[in-house]
């Protein structure tokens, strides 16, 4: 497994990239209104990024059709913007990458619509709650499989549980780079595989099921949904290792 250690300046190339999306998810949440409608707030992220001269990746990415993964609701991931309205008490996952002269950048929110369910609530902030958590565990030395482990725990701490078959992943001068990082420990030996170094670059995303962790994918063959048929929610970082210490760079 090769995980590319990134140069100072090559972090700030990356930098910039997150930026953009930080500031793009920021926009989308502050629109996050009843009556909006997806294919709207993916046009609108899209005409956003490109105003900052980047290109939105993932728009053409293994062939999904939209700058925006909107997932409503029961999808958990990859959902494909409509002509949907938003309505009162919806929850809404926005998932962005950017590519800014050659590096690229990632990150996601769940969103409430108005005013949501308790658990809902729960819901959205045990993904951002495990995120945070996560990213200040981070440390020279340990394990990715560490960190998934501390992934998992504090999930199923929350009560809920990881979706399965998906991960947080290295990213730099492609979208998906090594490391694959699950929200789960697999296998029983969380000492094994490659240690976080200084200088790696990647994305932590907790996706957060209710009961079942089994994928389910939908007719359009990109919409992801838990087994349960409930509701789920999604954060993600893209985090660089500098002195030490995980640093997010995915922020506005």
């Amino acid at each position: 497994m090769a995980i590319a250690l990134r140069q100072p300046k090559e972090i700030e190339k990356l930098r910039a990239a997150n930026k953009i999306v930080g500031s793009t998810l920021e926009l989308l949440r502050q629109n996050t209104k009843v009556g909006a409608s997806l294919k709207e707030l993916d046009a609108m992220a899209e005409d956003y990024i490109r105003s900052h001269n980047a290109r939105p990746s993932f728009k053409g990415l293994y062939g999904f059709p939209s700058a925006v993964c909107c997932s409503l609701n029961q999808v958990i991931i990859h959902g494909i913007p409509s002509e949907y309205k938003l309505q009162e008490g919806d929850i809404i996952g926005y998932d962005i990458g950017v590519e800014l002269d050659g590096w690229f950048g990632d990150a996601a929110i769940t969103v409430p619509v108005g005013v949501v369910s308790a658990r809902d609530e729960e819901l959205i902030a045990c993904a951002k709650d495990t995120l945070y958590e996560a990213i200040a565990a981070i440390k020279v030395g340990m394990r990715f499989k560490e960190l998934s482990l501390i992934l998992e725990n504090s999930i199923r701490s929350r009560g809920f549980v990881p979706l399965y078959s998906f991960c947080g992943h290295g990213i730099g001068r492609k979208p998906h780079e090594e490391p694959e990082i699950p929200n789960y420990l697999e296998g029983k030996d969380a000492k094994g595989g490659p240690k976080i170094k200084n200088g790696m670059v990647f994305c932590i995303e907790p996706m957060i099921c209710q009961k079942d962790s089994k994928p389910l994918i939908l007719e359009n063959k990109w919409d992801v949904v838990s087994a349960d048929g409930l509701r789920g929610s999604h954060y993600e970082h893209t985090v660089a290792i500098v002195n030490g210490k995980a640093e997010i760079l995915s922020i506005a």
